[in-house]
């Protein structure tokens, strides 16, 4: 460890300097970054007892550091690569099929738990190359590294769909090499980036990555740490919650995830009048507002995050926005038949036609996926239901909301931490982790480049229609808002997605080219989405005292292994399973997600934005939302000017506009309950109960998520993947309990009026 640790660099007359230096940037960071998350008044007791300023990051991250706890050894690597290969091509395999699973972060860091203490206990202590095979009891820092190797490539890396839209919609079948190259690059730049930015992302600690401190949480319980910040309340370890928390999460699963389906869709409303559209409408979950209020799958609470890591202010912005744009502004929007909405469902993923049916998109393309003109006036223009185009619009503002809010509330913070170094930062983590050699910028600038030629190389030598221009224009949009996005995310636990944007940009930049299309889309969105990926992992590492220099070679090495395996699973899948991707494939490989893919591409690449947008055309009202977008957050920033203490500090409209934005394919089903456990546990419960918050909050979201993470597993290859999914086809698959919610006007996707005699609705000419 001695070559990854500077004993000598710091003296204790150094800390005790930075103290002082500590309490001034608290001061400081209060005077110039109004952050929603810290408690004024007690803003210095976390530095006072060298600890982190936040409550959130005392209760789960422990203020102390062992430099000798192993991090870099054999154990490690090897069992970080084995998982980066088989979640990587399990999870790849299991992405086409449906029903699908998946081998979340958190299953990977709980199975990663007892193969390191079966490890330390079967291994014998041999030596090769003076490398010990067995260095000991399987340590914290150890578990946080070979879980982090896990799922930097757990997802399927976007970029694959690139390559199977390609082979099954446009027929473009390339070799290995290019294949490569584009998921090499898409992920590594991102990558590149996110280390680049670290000191405005990672080392402040106003940037408290709340999904990290369940992550924190689980890692402490499962080696018994203990540490100041988990108070000392009373009552049963820990430990102890932590197993009868999980148990009952892994038990209670079966129930509305198999047995008993409709406790998940719980809209009871709606099963009392199954057959009136309105009170569907408003009750319903599956294509209506979600009025009905309760669930009791915890999966579906969490299906856009733990509401026990969101800090309560920024649910509250994201339940408000829910309540105004989708409880007011759409059924006020869908019973005004604005968008001859009223002929279609209320809320839907799916694109419509001017009969109603699903819009056919092979019935406007030529051979060659262009264009055709004439097919497109003689068959319909594309609509969407009133929740779908509110979703476009709401992206629409959080683009521009993001930039002014940045601008606004942020501009201070960035130019003081663009010049303040690591142990210059006002909490005790981050003057712990400059005790270790830092990651030099040039190796990251040494990624980028060659990741960036790698990228050229591929949409050059290829027949992609993506000229080098637009390739730099998607990176510099993604370079532009990964700092304003990724401190929102870090703060609010919310991200602002960049797919939409950077669908309208290339659809006006490059119209009718549908392979540039989602080469565009993908660099641009998931280079920045990446980049927030690493920098997340880069706090955990921060938080965990994993050293800087041991987390980029983990992340470099298991990034490049987890992509070349996913590649690989694809190739042998599509060379070797019959009719792949085909909607009657036996097996249950239909490409589901790649089906999502290709249409977003004839959507945008094809018919374009421009006839979707563009004046005159139906949907062109939304691209005022950039304008709200942008005015909204200067509103706000007056007010707090003048009543810089009131509530509207609380108010950030980047997580009010960009909250919903998981709005299709979430329903009110996934934001209603979240918001009231979150109101319950991060509002009541941490107001009124604040020593048992800080001590079971985070461990109990943990528990939690990891017991419906392996009870997802069990039930899918216990009871779904044998025998084709038809164990209890005709008992407990099609009992009242599994059917009921579906046989509502709700479940069915009911529209409001019938099609006109005529056939069609909508304008005439388009």
């Amino acid at each position: 460890m001695s070559g990854e640790y500077e004993e000598s660099r710091y003296s204790p007359t150094d800390f005790e300097k930075t103290d002082v230096k500590a309490e001034e940037a608290v001061l400081e960071t209060i005077a110039d970054f109004d952050d929603p998350n810290i408690d004024r008044d007690n803003a210095l007791v976390g530095v006072l007892e060298d600890d982190s300023p936040y409550p959130e990051v005392r209760s789960a991250v422990a203020n102390t550091d062992d430099p000798d706890i192993p991090v870099n050894s054999l154990r490690a690597w090897v069992m970080g690569i084995a998982w980066a290969i088989l979640i990587a091509g399990l999870n790849q395999f299991f992405y086409f099929r449906y029903p699908s699973v998946t081998i979340s972060s958190i299953a990977a860091q709980l199975l990663s738990f007892p193969v390191g203490r079966a490890w330390a206990k079967v291994v014998p202590n041999w030596r090769i190359f003076g490398v010990p095979l067995n260095p000991g009891p399987f340590a914290i820092k150890e578990h946080v590294l070979v879980t982090i190797m896990a799922t930097v490539g757990a997802y399927s890396a976007y970029a694959t769909d690139i390559v199977a839209v390609q082979r099954v919609y446009y027929g473009q079948m390339y070799n290995f090499s290019y294949q490569w190259m584009v998921v090499m690059s898409t992920q590594l730049i991102g990558f590149s980036i996110g280390g680049i930015l670290r000191r405005f992302l990672v080392q402040p600690p106003s940037m408290i990555w709340p999904a990290n401190l369940v992550t924190c949480a689980l890692f402490n319980t499962l080696h018994a740490q203990t540490y100041a910040g988990m108070g000392t309340r009373g009552g049963i370890s820990r430990e102890r919650f932590f197993f009868y928390a999980w148990s009952a999460g892994v038990i209670w699963y079966f129930v509305p995830g198999y047995l008993f389906q409709a406790v998940s869709y719980f809209s009871w409303v709606c099963w009392i009048a199954p057959d009136n559209i309105i009170v569907n409408q408003m009750f319903g979950y599956v294509s209506g507002m979600g009025m009905s209020l309760i669930t009791f799958d915890w999966a579906q609470i969490t299906y856009i995050g733990s509401p026990l890591a969101t800090p309560w202010w920024a649910e509250a912005n994201v339940a408000v926005g829910f309540v105004f744009f989708f409880w007011f502004l759409v059924p006020t929007l869908y019973y005004t038949n604005t968008w001859y909405s009223k002929y279609m469902p209320m809320s839907s993923r799916t694109s419509y036609d001017n009969t109603g049916a699903a819009y056919n998109v092979t019935r406007i393309t030529n051979a060659d996926a262009s264009l055709n003109l004439a097919a497109y006036e003689a068959y319909s223009p594309l609509f969407l239901s009133t929740t779908f185009a509110m979703s476009y619009g709401l992206s629409f503002a959080s683009i521009t909301a993001t930039l002014m809010h940045a601008f606004l509330f942020f501009r201070k913070q960035i130019w003081v931490q663009s010049r303040r170094s690591m142990h210059e930062q006002p909490d005790i983590h981050a003057r712990l982790m400059s005790r270790y050699p830092q990651v030099p910028e040039w190796w990251y600038m040494i990624i980028f480049i060659t990741m960036f030629v790698i990228g050229v190389i591929s949409i050059e030598v290829w027949h992609t229609e993506f000229p080098v221009w637009a390739f730099v224009l998607s990176l510099l949009i993604a370079f532009f808002y990964v700092v304003p996005i990724g401190m929102i995310q870090a703060i609010t636990n919310q991200q602002v997605g960049l797919n939409v944007i950077t669908e309208l940009v290339v659809g006006y930049a490059l119209p009718g080219r549908p392979i540039a299309m989602m080469m565009f889309k993908t660099w641009g969105y998931i280079t920045m989405s990446q980049a927030l990926t690493f920098a997340s992992d880069f706090k955990l590492g921060h938080y965990m005292k994993i050293p800087p220099r041991t987390m980029f070679w983990g992340q470099v090495v298991a990034a490049v292994i987890a992509g070349t395996v996913q590649l690989g699973v694809q190739a042998w899948m599509f060379t070797n399973i019959e009719d792949m991707c085909s909607t009657t494939q036996k097996d249950g490989f239909i490409c589901p997600n790649t089906e999502v893919f290709g249409t977003a591409s004839f959507i945008w690449g094809v018919i374009g934005p421009q006839r979707q947008f563009s004046g005159g055309q139906v949907y062109n009202a939304l691209v005022y939302f950039f304008l709200i977008g942008a005015l909204c957050p200067t509103v706000a920033w007056l007010i707090s000017l003048k009543w810089p203490n009131s509530w509207v500090r609380y108010v950030n409209f980047p997580v009010i506009f960009t909250g919903t934005g998981a709005i299709p394919p979430a329903s009110a089903l996934n934001y209603v309950p979240w918001a009231i456990v979150g109101f319950i546990f991060q509002y009541v419960i941490r107001r009124r109960h604040f020593s048992w918050w800080t001590k079971y909050n985070y461990v109990l979201s943990a528990a939690m998520d990891s017991g419906v993470a392996v009870s997802i597993i069990l039930i899918f290859f216990i009871l779904q993947y044998p025998a084709n999914g038809t164990i209890g086809l005709n008992s407990i698959q099609t009992w009242w309990g599994n059917t009921v919610f579906l046989k509502t006007a709700d479940g069915q996707g009911a529209a409001l009026l019938p099609i006109p005699e005529s056939g069609t609705f909508g304008p005439s000419t388009w």
